[in-house]
């Protein structure tokens, strides 16, 4: 089968990838010589993964999915949420994105997040929504070297690493995008097979 995954990031891409069974062909949004940034303008983590797979089906007229994830931090009333990849402004700078976070956090104790991810699924002109969610707490500073974005920060429940610190495969079995991916393999066989 088929899909577009509506996505520029390529580590997003790769991550998904290898979630995926080998039955699945998930071609990016570069495959498809499509590099026009998508607007992330919705109030929500929801509504952008909406809006983008949205606007893929529409161009492309295909079977589409695309994601939206954001790192939730209790202590600063669920922030960056939505805005997560531009936390720290447009230029989409991870460093400076973690370094805020840890700035807003300097001296509090409370330093429980969640990582949240919402894929929507356009196919055959019928919409899905699938949800992946990991609650953890942000290090004191950043750790480790893989991964991307918040990775270095983010340390999941009952772990004592961060993402960063964790190999992909290990990573990929716990984390918000595999359980929001893993429910959307779990739909498709069951439509397709």
């Amino acid at each position: 089968m088929e899909l577009v995954f509506a996505s520029h990031n390529e580590n997003k891409v790769s991550e998904v990838r290898k979630i995926l069974p080998p039955n699945f062909k998930i071609i990016s949004l570069n495959d498809l010589n499509f590099f026009d940034d998508i607007p992330e303008n919705e109030e929500t983590i929801e509504g952008n993964a909406i809006f983008k797979s949205n606007f893929i089906y529409e161009k492309f007229k295909t079977n589409v999915f695309a994601d939206d994830t954001g790192l939730e931090i209790k202590a600063l009333n669920n922030l960056p949420g939505v805005k997560s990849a531009r936390f720290s402004g447009l230029d989409r700078d991870s460093n400076k994105n973690i370094n805020k976070v840890l700035t807003n956090l300097r001296d509090e104790n409370n330093r429980k997040a969640r990582f949240k991810t919402v894929i929507s699924l356009n196919l055959n002109g019928e919409l899905k929504l699938f949800e992946g969610i990991i609650n953890g707490k942000i290090a004191h500073k950043p750790v480790g070297n893989k991964g991307f974005g918040y990775d270095p920060i983010f340390i999941p429940e009952n772990y004592n690493k961060t993402f960063a610190e964790m190999s992909l495969a290990q990573k990929n079995k716990i984390s918000h995008r595999s359980i929001a991916i893993n429910k959307l393999i779990s739909f498709l066989g069951k439509v397709y097979y």
